[in-house]
């Protein structure tokens, strides 16, 4: 029966529809809208097989694991399935037999259906598309009249060319891959003038093997005419060197791609034999390489200005035409079919620009659906290169062995090339994230839609049946409580493969989104061709046993949920190549059969805390690539000698437990320093040090020597007495980070100076350690980041050497600690001393003066920071004091700090319960700070007063309350900047009026005592654009009043007592775009407008048109907004902390909303 339905019949079909028709549609798909949509039913009918193919692989796996009889199997070449050449799907190569269902029988119907209709399109079958890979060698013959618009470039260079230098000079054109580098050199190198001018000429094609025998031997003969054998290089040279002593010669080096200055020196040495005015022309691709080669100024060619025109200027359609240029083989026909392409002339409802769809076009068919699954990710997502290639694969997208690598690593190349053709860039504010430009994520999702869609706030896809009939591939925005309705319309979805959760922006950005739980119980059986199951950030808790029956799955993601085991029937998911359950804070299980997973090669477990228990034979699972972390148990667990044949990890590994290692042989054998793809190792013990052997754990560590180029490093609750050798060893020349940890039983620290990249190094509660020191010689040369935290037995840190790189010190809780001794600290700008006396401070404060950030917190014995010290500190922008109990005074005068602290713009004080005034002496005005521009004085109980500079931007008091006097410098000097005052305290009373000056931001906070408020000066704040009252509850009777600032845009009103019913009339200026309201003990049971309201009361709650953000928080008996709102239809209405609003979500009114969020 298998022989039958996977017969000659379906074979033969396959070969004569793909094979001789492929080419032709691939084209005329461009043009013809019925060929694009035969081309459609061909990637959905080779989605069906390819499903049925996997179909068959999963019970032939199935059988194998559970030892059953094998069925019958037969293979059959069904190769090319898919239209490689215009979509963006690759099937399997091989199809194992067994009973099949009716489905053949459809497959087979649908693939005579696609013979015949291909035949009434009339797609050639002789028509083929071919790509040429190696550029063709050069000769130095031109035929002149077929070169035009490059006379001007022609002239600037035989300028070049024809003027006498007292050395040998390269004259370099750069420029793309077929812009006329070549064909302007043999004008060049053919031109009367030249030959007139050099002695000698030699042309060389040099293409991407640059042989420098090879290519002094072409000179040779080149200039000679003869043939002659060499033994080796130096003879050559010789003889070429002979040729060209005092002869005046220009060589052409044609098509270079050498980036190696030391070849390139090599290749030169018989060239400055020549005579004075000798010549090289160098014709490249790339800038570098003419700069290696110690060119003149590199004259780079421009891009044909019809291309310019056809792409109106856009900068991202040239660059990414111009990277489309840059792969062609140099063939002026090139060119002229781009220039001339159809595409240009199709006007395309997606408003997809047609260079870009041109360089779409032109992708190799791997790229292709690589691209096209980027479709699923909205605008301004930041993509991870290794968690998108994840997704890849899980598609079998990179399924085909190249050059014997892996599939990440073929993914990991395809990434790099779709980047150099600028279908992605570099984040910028994170180089190891990727953006994709708005335009090339339209350019995706037109040429996905057919399969491909993402839903996100905008789109209501109740009823549209259209997007869903062919659908494979579906993402949704995640959002807070995402409602259930949005997914109803994928029951009819019966072949579904990707349902995947999607951020803007960061991950973080993730938001838990609607009840999962209906999703999985309702949803995912009947979803059974799913490869890629992620449900990262969802409310979930229980994963159902159902979900072994998603037998096609290659990526499951429950990251970040509330998930408390991985129930067994994962297991059973034989192709699962991803598990990811990350921060799952409250996983502790594992599936006991996990070693039934043999084709899994990323497990990532990392964040379960409450996870400790492995399961036995993952050590079996040796495709594993990643596996964040082990936890070593007794006798009968999981042992650290299963790590052994793991030899493909990467990235990180943690190793808890260890100090259940009770054989050291067994830490031989977990053979860390073979596993050379591990950058980043954390060595943990237990936290408990009872019952510890000291020796044997120094042993354990001792074996546990990781591979040397490992980056980072931790070592967490060792109960050795000394670490071994290797930790700082100088081979470890590539860790940039080394943590240790509670090594409680450690007198000394290792000797670390010898590692030359170290940049960061974190040293905390190790007790027994008394001294730090000394160090002698070159030691730390890369160090940027020290922290020492919780010594509380450290009494003495002495070394003469200095830091040159240190950037950042960090020391906390050093109670003995009295003084530092250490050298100068040239780049030191980020200094935080916490719990320690003021000598420790004192002391390395003043070995810099490039602190530009200073945090000082409970520093015993600091009562004033004297002027000895701020001498120093005339760098510092931050200055951070909290906790200092002691502290009276911060300096001496306001002179004094006028004088040192010349670049201060943010001043923080917290908590000094001693600060009586910022000065000692009596304020001086006129010596006001004039570059702070942020103040915050927060809970100074005994603070009586401060004068606040003149340019102060934003002011903070809050909680001082003892301060009677408040003063602003020279008031009538204010600038124009905004100025936020911010004066949460009890006991204020303001009833003066504002003064007149350009206040941006108001915000009164847990004032509990303000009992008035000056409204009648509102409306005279013509630069206040934002305010916020809040916890003001004996504010009720004058607030809020009606009366507000003209140019207001955004307003925050939370906590008041009063109801919104009693408000009034508030006219609302029309520059309100942003409303927020906090409920809380408001009394507002209702937005409505009763019916027997007055028409005053009905006014007061109608808000301007311009109001675009509503936000309400914490209305726990309000039911509906319908009525007041339903005049706003541009309003975006944000609901948070009210049950009984989002149990009446289905209400019509909320439907007049432009978008509505609950979270």
């Amino acid at each position: 029966m298998a022989e039958i339905v996977v017969s000659a019949v379906v074979t033969v079909l396959v070969e004569k529809l793909l094979s001789d028709v492929l080419a032709d549609a691939a084209q005329k798909h461009i043009t013809q809208r019925s060929v694009e949509s035969w081309l459609h039913e061909l990637q959905d009918l080779a989605y069906d097989i390819d499903d049925v193919l996997d179909d068959m692989a999963f019970e032939t796996l199935r059988r194998k694991l559970n030892q059953e009889p094998q069925a019958s199997t037969s293979t059959s070449k069904l190769l090319k399935i898919i239209p490689t050449c215009c979509t963006n799907y690759t099937p399997h190569k091989i199809m194992y037999g067994r009973k099949i269902s009716s489905k053949l029988d459809e497959i087979t119907k649908k693939l005579h259906d696609l013979v015949e209709e291909k035949n009434s399109l009339g797609l050639d079958v002789n028509v083929k598309v071919e790509r040429t890979n190696r550029r063709l060698e050069e000769t130095s013959l031109v035929d002149k009249s077929n070169v035009l618009g490059r006379e001007g470039d022609k002239e600037a260079l035989l300028e070049k060319l024809l003027v006498d230098e007292s050395k040998v000079s390269v004259v370099s054109i750069v420029g793309l891959g077929g812009i006329g580098k070549t064909t302007l050199a043999k004008v060049l190198y053919n031109d009367e003038k030249v030959e007139a001018y050099f002695d000698l000429r030699a042309w060389v094609c040099v293409s991407e093997e640059f042989d420098v025998f090879k290519i002094s031997k072409a000179v040779f003969q080149a200039v000679t005419g003869e043939n002659k054998d060499f033994a080796n290089l130096d003879l050559l040279h010789v003889a070429l060197k002979e040729k060209l002593s005092r002869k005046k010669f220009l060589v052409v080096l044609d098509d270079v791609w050498n980036e190696n200055h030391n070849v390139w020196e090599r290749l030169k040495d018989p060239f400055v034999a020549g005579a004075p005015g000798s010549k090289i022309i160098v014709t490249t691709r790339k800038t570098k390489v003419a700069s290696v080669m110690n060119s003149f100024e590199p004259y780079n060619l421009k891009i044909a200005q019809g291309i310019i025109d056809k792409c109106d200027g856009l900068p991202l359609a040239l660059v990414t035409l111009g990277r489309v240029l840059k792969t062609k083989n140099g063939n002026e026909g090139d060119w002229k079919e781009l220039l001339n392409s159809e595409i240009w002339n199709l006007h395309d409802a997606s408003g997809v620009l047609p260079a870009l769809k041109l360089s779409y076009y032109d992708l190799p068919p791997d790229l292709k659906q690589l691209f096209a699954y980027c479709s699923l990710f909205p605008k301004d997502h930041l993509f991870d290169k290794k968690k998108l290639v994840l997704l890849w694969m899980a598609q079998d997208f990179l399924s085909q062995s190249v050059e014997n690598k892996s599939m990440e690593s073929l993914g990991c190349h395809y990434f790099e090339e779709l980047k150099s053709r600028s279908f992605f860039q570099h984040s910028a504010n994170d180089v190891s994230l990727y953006t994709m430009r708005d335009l090339m994520n339209d350019l995706a999702v037109s040429v996905a839609r057919e399969f491909n869609f993402m839903l996100d706030d905008k789109i209501d896809v109740n009823g549209r049946t259209e997007v869903f009939e062919k659908l494979r591939h579906f993402s949704f925005v995640s959002q807070p409580n995402l409602v259930y309705r949005k997914f109803k319309e994928l029951h009819r979805v019966k072949c579904l493969r990707t349902f995947l959760p999607v951020s803007v922006g960061l991950e973080r950005s993730f938001t838990e989104f609607c009840s999962v739980d209906n999703i999985l119980v309702e949803l995912m059986p009947q979803l059974k061709f799913l490869r890629v199951l992620s449900l990262t950030f969802g409310s979930i808790k229980e994963v159902p046993q159902s979900i072994g029956s998603l037998i096609h799955l290659r990526y499951l993601n429950f990251s970040r949920t509330r998930i408390k085991q991985i129930p067994e029937q994962v297991s059973d998911l034989y192709h699962l190549q991803s598990l990811l359950v990350r921060d799952c804070q409250f996983l502790s299980t594992l599936p006991v059969s996990f070693v039934k997973l043999i084709n899994l090669r990323h497990l990532d477990i990392g964040g379960t805390s409450l996870l400790k228990k492995i399961p036995l034979g993952i050590g079996g699972l040796t495709g594993l690539q990643t596996l964040s972390k082990v936890c070593i148990e007794g006798d009968n667990g999981f042992q650290i000698s299963e790590l052994k044949d793991l030899l493909d990890l990467q990235g990180r590994l943690v190793i808890e437990g260890l100090d259940e290692v009770k054989d050291p042989t067994q830490a031989t054998d977990a053979s860390l320093q073979q596993k050379k793809g591990l950058h980043d190792l954390d060595l943990e013990w237990s936290g408990n040090f009872d019952y510890r052997n000291s020796m044997v754990e120094y042993e354990v560590l001792e074996r546990l020597r990781p591979y040397c180029k490992l980056r980072k490093l931790k070592i967490l609750f060792y109960g050795g007495l000394k670490f071994p050798s290797w930790v700082g060893d100088s081979s470890f020349d590539q860790l940039i980070e080394l943590v240790l940890e509670d090594c409680r039983n450690c007198t000394h620290l290792p000797t670390l100076g010898q590692l030359s990249s170290l940049r960061k190094l974190s040293v905390k509660r190790m007790h027994e350690v008394k001294t730090v020191g000394p160090f002698k010689g070159i030691a730390f040369p890369s160090l940027e980041f020290l922290e020492v935290e919780d010594m509380q037995g450290l009494e003495m840190w002495s070394t003469a050497i200095s830091f040159p790189r240190l950037q950042k010190i960090s020391i906390e809780e050093c109670p003995k600690l009295d003084k530092v001794s250490i050298g100068l600290l040239p780049s030191l700008n980020n200094l935080s001393i916490r719990q320690c006396c003021e000598p420790v401070f004192k002391s390395i404060a003043c070995m810099s003066s490039s602190i530009y950030k200073l945090m000082l917190s409970n520093i015993k014995g600091l009562t004033q920071l004297q002027g000895e010290v701020l001498k120093h500190l005339g760098a510092v922008e931050s200055l951070d004091i909290r906790s200092c109990d002691e502290l009276r005074y911060l300096w001496e005068s306001e002179s004094v700090a006028c004088t040192f602290l010349v670049s201060l713009r943010s001043l923080f004080v917290s908590r000094c319960e001693s600060l009586v005034s910022l000065a000692e002496k009596e304020v001086n005005v006129g010596s006001s700070m004039e570059s702070v521009r942020e103040v915050s004085l927060t809970h100074c109980k005994t603070l009586e007063s401060y004068n606040c500079p003149n340019n102060v931007v934003i002011l903070t008091i809050w909680g001082c309350s003892p301060m009677s006097c408040l003063t602003f410098s020279n008031l009538h000097k204010l600038p124009s900047s905004p100025m936020i005052l911010d004066i949460p305290d009890k006991g204020c009373d303001y009833q003066r009026p504002f003064p007149n000056f350009c206040l941006k931001y108001l915000e009164i906070f847990i004032c509990k005592n303000l009992n008035s408020f000056p409204h009648e000066h509102l409306q005279s704040l013509t630069s206040l654009e934002g305010m916020r009252i809040h916890h003001c509850p004996n504010m009720d009777y004058s607030f809020p009043c009606g009366l507000w600032p003209p140019n207001l845009k955004k307003l925050t009103i939370g906590c008041l007592k009063k109801p919104m019913s009693e408000w009034g009339l508030q006219n609302y200026p029309t520059s309100l775009v942003t409303l927020e309201l906090y409920g809380k003990d408001s009394g507002v049971v209702s937005f409505e407008v009763e019916e027997n309201a007055s028409n005053a009361t009905s006014k007061s709650f109608l808000l301007p048109s311009s109001l675009t953000s509503l936000i309400v928080n914490d209305f726990t008996e309000v039911e509906s907004l319908s009525e007041v709102l339903q005049h706003l239809p541009r309003l975006q209405v944000y609901i948070r902390s009210c049950p009984k609003l989002q149990n009446h979500y289905d209400d019509v009114g909320y439907h007049a909303f432009k978008r509505i969020i609950f979270w």
